[in-house]
């Protein structure tokens, strides 16, 4: 019996809706060329004839909405004119201000949506935004402010006939890369440029110490962001989530205490972890090289054995705080034991938490170009297409495409999926000729 056919992909319908009053925000992590987003999109409606609400720190604010808090210009939005914009699209930072706060937390299948008390924090958003007379929202932000994007938008298909309707698109961010339904993330290229002169940095303090470094670099989920620092820095190695399989990874049984039941985890196998880096070590020595830097992708710490996890601190979305794990802490104390047990000398290792410092870097030329294109999309999407429920994109040379959110979310779970490097990818072939003590 062969199998049922994959649905085929959904394309974007006109809703006819006009747009006067547009609302934009902000969520999640920051990203170089966020202010060209916002900028050469707010300018663009203007052109167009439509006011712009500047959404300010993400949804924090919306979600404080009601009788006894209404919004208020300054504190919870401004508006976007064009003095306020003038010479800001190469500009550090976010202009909006952002944040977490996730007003979808509680919905997790399309069931929910229609439950009052779930959907609370939506229905207070969609008020919110209705007190301010906007007919649309630009939301910009990574996979879970696409997923945050894609509840509004269902949960407005529950509302009476009569009730009012706001278009929402959705503008792609994250330097970690991983997005589906686009080849690259605006502030992708500026966040490699930045960690990858970090990382040249510490390649010299390598060098003339004799030292290495064991560097953990942003990339909760993919290794888009490790994989590009790593290569344009030419770093030692590069390990990523992609890169765990075979002998580097095992299992254990984990107990809840609660309930009593035992699941089976896929963890790291730690010692064979540690003993490739130790590898990589001895076999630069004997080229006489006495020095690297190994990049490890922070995502690898959610493989750590449950023993490394004790006492660990989640966010809103339910994801692991990779930064206060400090992964690179413990393999370091690990390699620098392997090391000196397989050779019996002692070697300087230094454990380096790197990403922060790139997430508000000035923007490099092409990830203003990028971001300005995407800022354009949306208004190209909502005011000439009347498009609702699309993903901005670009492809070839800076082609928009408008990508339905049927396209990247499961509509049983509504969460997005990750876009991973390919395993036997040229690009990831690349990081792999990385290895060789002849390259770096």
């Amino acid at each position: 019996m062969s199998a049922s056919p994959s649905p085929a992909p959904a394309t974007p319908k006109s809703t006819g809706r006009t747009i006067k009053r547009v609302a934009i925000l902000f969520a999640g992590g920051p990203a170089p060329a966020a202010n060209a987003v916002i900028s050469t999109c707010a300018a663009s409606f203007l052109n167009h004839g439509v006011e712009v609400v500047g959404v300010m720190n993400g949804y924090s604010h919306l979600v404080e909405f009601g009788p006894d808090h209404p919004m208020q210009e300054g504190r919870d939005y401004i508006l976007l004119t064009p003095k306020r914009l003038r010479r800001t699209r190469n500009t550090r930072g976010i202009m909006l201000g952002t944040a977490r706060t996730n007003p979808g937390k509680d919905v997790s299948h399309p069931d929910h949506l229609k439950d009052a008390k779930r959907t609370t924090l939506l229905r207070t958003v969609h008020e919110a935004l209705t007190s301010l007379g906007v007919d649309a929202l630009v939301s910009i932000g990574g996979d879970d402010t696409l997923k945050t994007a894609n509840k509004f938008r269902l949960f407005q298909q529950t509302l009476p006939d009569d009730a009012k309707r706001i278009s929402v698109v959705h503008v792609p961010k994250t330097i970690d890369n991983d997005y589906r339904g686009i080849d690259f993330t605006f502030g992708y290229f500026t966040a490699v440029e930045t960690l990858a002169e970090e990382i040249r940095n510490l390649l010299a303090d390598g060098e003339a110490t004799r030292g290495y470094f064991i560097a953990e670099c942003m990339g909760r989920s993919a290794g888009w962001l490790a994989y590009g620092a790593a290569i344009a820095s030419e770093a030692s190695l590069v390990m990523s989530v992609e890169d765990m399989v075979g002998d580097l990874m095992t299992e254990e049984t984990v107990t809840d205490p609660k309930t009593g039941v035992s699941t089976v985890r896929k963890i790291m196998n730690i010692d064979t972890f540690v003993g490739k880096i130790v590898d990589l070590m001895i076999d630069r020595e004997e080229v006489g090289k006495e020095y690297g830097v190994v990049v490890l992708a922070e995502g690898i710490a959610s493989y750590l054995p449950s023993a490394n996890l004790e006492g660990a601190k989640f966010d809103e979305h339910g994801h692991l705080s990779l930064a206060a794990t400090n992964m690179a802490r413990l393999i370091n104390n690990l390699v620098e034991k392997a090391y000196t047990k397989r050779t019996g000398k002692k070697r300087r290792i230094t454990p380096v938490q790197l990403g922060y410092e790139s997430r508000c870097a000035l923007p490099h030329a092409f990830d203003v170009m990028l971001g300005s294109q995407l800022g354009v999309g949306a208004v190209r999407a909502l005011v000439e297409n009347q498009y609702d429920g699309v993903m901005i994109s670009t492809a070839g040379q800076l082609e928009l495409n408008f990508v339905p959110f049927e396209n990247l979310i499961d509509p049983e779970t509504l969460v997005t999926v990750v876009r991973f490097i390919e395993q036997g990818s040229d690009f990831q072939k690349l990081a792999r000729l990385l290895e060789s003590s002849q390259n770096s």
